[in-house]
């Protein structure tokens, strides 16, 4: 007869802290996805990201509660594309594509269904697959939040703004200082649904600087 898995500690730990959050239960009643939800919604609060007509691309979109902020904030007036390697359950106002945004199939579908239009709000809350190697995560953690401040660069209108998801320690002051090279301004936010003993932040960056973005697609053309 098979034996059931031991609970460890830290896995009790993590579902009771689940169960208990005060923000899961208020997403499982407000009907979010996510408790993610709360902290674009805190963060859109503070700094106003949307306006109906807006063109969002959300990376990393699964399970997809930052889609239904967005689409709410639109009022259904504007577009949301969202990618993710895992599937994103169909919701009225979001195109969607499961795949892999570090992979130029991904990149080509946005581009598609972009076409010569520019976008006016870039979110990122991508993280890798944890391999339990702290260094190796980190790098990889910022392989992909450089790789979505290179599509926002390219294809931010000159007035929009990028929200990224990063984690305080080996390298977060060299990609602060690249999302300070591309943009006019750039805020640190902590939103009260960010746990606090998460080393996570994010970072808004708005008003593309147009230097940047002309030697990011110069280079591009050399390739």
């Amino acid at each position: 007869m098979a034996q059931k898995p031991k609970r460890t500690k830290s896995g009790s730990a993590w579902m009771h802290e689940h169960v208990t959050d005060p923000y899961v239960k208020k997403a499982q009643s407000d009907g979010y996805r996510s408790r993610a939800a709360y902290k674009l919604l805190e963060i859109d609060t503070r700094d106003r990201l949307f306006r109906p007509g807006m063109t969002v691309v959300d990376l990393g979109a699964a399970p997809g509660s930052w889609c239904q902020v967005a689409v709410q904030k639109l009022k259904r007036q504007g577009r949301v594309l969202a990618i993710d390697l895992l599937p994103l359950a169909a919701m009225p106002g979001v195109e969607s594509l499961e795949g892999d945004f570090t992979e130029p199939a991904a990149l080509h579908w946005l581009e598609e269904r972009l076409a010569t239009a520019r976008v006016d709000l870039v979110l990122s809350d991508m993280a890798p697959n944890i391999s339990g190697v702290g260094l190796r995560d980190q790098a990889r953690q910022y392989e992909l939040c450089e790789l979505a401040l290179d599509f926002a660069v390219q294809w931010l209108k000159p007035d929009g703004g990028f929200l990224v998801k990063v984690f305080q320690g080996v390298g977060f002051e060299d990609f602060r200082r690249q999302m300070q090279a591309a943009f006019e301004q750039v805020l640190i936010r902590k939103p009260d649904a960010s746990r606090d003993r998460s080393s996570e932040v994010y970072l808004l960056g708005r008003h593309p600087r147009q230097d940047r973005a002309a030697a990011v697609t110069s280079t591009d053309e050399q390739v």
